[in-house]
């Protein structure tokens, strides 16, 4: 049915692509193309091949904030791999990468598929980099375009529903994953765009889980469309073997060791439980640092925000400055970047301040907040789940797989060696919880 579909607009495509291959023909490019892409891993420095000090993109001399993300980038545990990760984009037309949360691969790969976009089909076609998650999608567009030193909405920008902050211009677009899609409804075979990065694919969402579907028919069709599929956790030889075999790049990502705590007894509130622990880890601890604390939705985030917040002024000046920060999808895009704000100063009794983050699981893999030493884990999200009896879709609070778990207590280990706190048992943790999250598509 998929195949047929995709065959539609197939006379069309193919006439246009002859007349390119008798042009190029005539002109004799096709050796010039081929040179240009075996010269691509030494050609291409940290930017793309551009006058030094002066923006390929813009044609303006690079800002003060570029250099100074530039070093960041470098310091990236990604930044290593990127000649290999080069030539395996050439050499084939699938590649699957896992690289741990943290590593740099969202905001680093896609830049370099446009290094290669550029030098293998000039301006003419761009990068699509799909999230499962709209904040992301946002919050990482953003700091592309920083990192790129260009205008959001300019050359790189992103597309969620109800908001499309692309242009003409554009040659990377950040897109939730129900917008590629949604165009790939309108141009089955996706001709705009030269590579497609599908990350997050362990989140195995419902439409993610399609878009292998239709990208696996499209690459049979359009050999010179470049597919990257990322993941975050190991699993990722299913992916694998259902693009036929293609090749696996890992990348390690900067993880300090993290101790983990569990409760000696089952919880009977997790939320009175979690707002307990993160008042106790702000008056005990004595190493700075910075909470994450994960609930399930907007409402209870809210709650415990203002609560955590009663508590800890009633505690008087003695204690540390503790600073409350939601976060959760629906939140508007100025409010979402206080996560990245820094912790309050020191009190001058040398009591420590700090930041507390409450969030839904958007902070397990998609975003990442550094200078988080403590996490809290209730274990428990949000899910979709179909009822087909009554045909109704909703949203429940269910217990979370072993491996969100284990991505939960990760964020603790990023800067310095941290600790996670489980608000369940250690035997619930071992007999309870299934391994991996279910696909949406099996619910």
């Amino acid at each position: 049915m998929s195949k047929r579909r995709i065959e539609v607009l197939d006379p069309f495509i193919k006439k246009k692509r002859e007349e390119k291959a008798a042009a190029v023909a005539k002109s004799g490019g096709s050796s010039e193309t081929d040179s240009s892409v075996a010269t691509l891993g030494s050609a291409l420095p940290p930017t793309a091949t551009s006058v030094a000090g002066i923006n390929q993109y813009t044609g303006l001399p690079h800002s003060q904030r570029y250099h100074e993300l530039l070093r960041k980038r470098l310091g990236l545990p990604v930044w290593e791999y990127k000649n290999d990760f080069m030539r395996l984009l050439n050499t084939h037309q699938c590649v699957v990468l896992v690289g741990e949360t943290g590593s740099g691969k969202t905001t680093q790969i896609p830049q370099w598929c446009v290094d290669f976009a550029a030098v293998t089909a000039g301006k003419s076609k761009g990068v699509a980099c799909t999230q499962p998650r709209r904040v992301a999608a946002m919050s990482v567009a953003q700091r592309v375009a920083e990192e790129m030193d260009v205008a959001l909405g300019q050359q790189v920008g992103y597309s969620i529903r109800f908001e499309d902050c692309s242009g003409p211009m554009t040659i990377l677009k950040y897109m939730t994953d129900g917008m590629l899609l949604r165009e790939a409804m309108s141009d089955p075979i996706l001709e705009q765009y030269r590579v497609i990065l599908l990350d997050e694919a362990h989140e195995r969402t419902l439409a993610t889980d399609i878009l292998m579907g239709v990208l696996k028919e499209v690459i049979k069709q359009r050999t010179d469309l470049k597919l990257v599929i990322m993941s975050a956790t190991l699993d990722a030889g299913k992916f694998q073997q259902y693009f036929d075999n293609a090749p696996l790049m890992n990348v390690p990502g900067r993880t300090h060791p993290v101790e983990i705590f569990y409760t000696p007894q089952p919880e009977r509130d997790y939320l009175e439980a979690a707002i307990r622990t993160v008042i106790q880890i702000n008056i005990c601890e004595t190493i700075p640092g910075d909470l994450l604390l994960f609930l399930t939705g907007q409402e209870e985030i809210e709650d415990a925000c203002k609560r955590i917040k009663r508590e800890t002024d009633n505690l008087g000046p003695e204690v540390g400055e503790l600073k409350c920060i939601p976060l959760y999808s629906t939140l508007p895009p100025n409010l979402q970047q206080r996560i990245f704000e820094p912790p309050p100063p020191n009190r001058p009794n040398g009591a420590v301040g700090r930041k507390v983050v409450v969030s839904t699981n958007i902070a397990e893999t998609s975003l990442t907040i550094d200078g988080v030493v403590f996490v809290i884990d209730p274990g428990f999200a949000k899910q979709k789940v179909y009822n087909p009896r009554i045909r109704v879709e909703s949203l429940l609070v269910s217990p979370i797989s072993k491996a969100s778990a284990q991505q939960r207590a990760g964020r603790a280990g990023r800067t310095r060696p941290g600790k996670c706190f489980r608000l369940y048992t250690e035997k619930a943790y071992k007999n309870e919880m299934q391994d991996n999250t279910y696909p949406e598509i099996l619910r």
